[in-house]
């Protein structure tokens, strides 16, 4: 926890922007301009800044169908920092920034976040193997860890998924949230994120808060977060990734919608301040 409140000296709920990088080279859906690629992204972190959102995670959303970790391509992780190292440029150092490098791309993305001078990445497949879309993913935590140390990168936090979004856990369906969530805090995790079953379902309550009781760690909510029920894990959570909720019409794929950014932080913000006047 020390090193999260270092990183985010706040005494309220952290609020995490998606930027969901265009189709990267190579995927089926490019469409052959990495400057484009930059700029959308310099645009949607511009809008966060202006919103004075608390941190951005830049994520190759649009990559579909994903690939197996194995299998991915230089292109992608030269692309991704290319564009990681924009954003980190377009945004103050009080603006936090992280990287996801899909799927289950963890040590490409410390790679990214080291080259781009970036604060933390998530990384997904941390504690106990899983099937996802995209094939099986195996624990990575003992490997991800010891290329961190190897490549000097020890002030780059990672934040883990535990029961991921997109995936079948019936292998480990002995295990509850609350034992993986333990297993990544002894195997030293940053900190471990709690979703729904699906980009934009939202995550259960009653997880999030028994995640809470169960470990020391900093616990985020990565997935289904909106204005109007983000109030439901305030004192829950540590911090709320937020994608699709920030789009227009509230699909992944479009462009961020600066009022619903703003609407959102201004929501956070009133929740600081009753909690301030509640400490008064």
């Amino acid at each position: 926890m020390q090193r999260f409140k270092q990183l985010f000296p706040l005494k309220r709920c952290v609020t995490f922007g998606m930027i969901h990088v265009g189709p990267l080279p190579g995927t089926p859906n490019y469409k052959g301009s990495i400057g484009s690629l930059i700029e959308t992204a310099c645009l949607e972190a511009e809008i966060f800044k202006k919103c004075s959102i608390d941190a951005v995670i830049v994520e190759n959303m649009h990559d579909i169908p994903y690939i197996h970790y194995s299998k991915i391509t230089p292109e992608t992780t030269a692309v991704m920092t290319r564009v990681c190292s924009a954003v980190r440029q377009s945004l103050p150092k009080s603006i936090k920034c992280g990287v996801q490098v899909l799927a289950s791309a963890n040590k490409e993305a410390l790679a990214v976040a080291q080259a781009a001078n970036l604060d933390f990445i998530r990384a997904e497949g941390f504690v106990f193997g899983h099937v996802a879309d995209e094939g099986y993913t195996n624990a990575c935590a003992g490997d991800l860890l010891r290329y961190r140390r190897n490549i000097e990168a020890e002030n780059i936090l990672i934040f883990t998924d535990i029961k991921k979004k997109h995936s079948s856990h019936a292998i480990t369906s002995d295990i509850s949230i609350e034992e993986t969530a333990k297993a990544a805090e002894f195997f030293l995790s940053d900190g471990v994120i709690v979703t729904g079953m699906a980009t934009g379902h939202a995550a259960s309550v009653k997880e999030v808060s028994d995640v809470k009781r169960s470990v020391k760690i900093p616990v985020l909510v990565g997935s289904g977060v909106t204005t109007e029920n983000v109030g439901s894990f305030i004192g829950k959570a540590d911090g709320v990734i937020v994608g699709t909720h920030f789009k227009k019409d509230d699909r992944w794929e479009n462009m961020v919608s600066e009022d619903k950014v703003k609407r959102f932080m201004d929501k956070i913000m009133s929740y600081e301040e009753e909690s301030a006047e509640e400490t008064f």
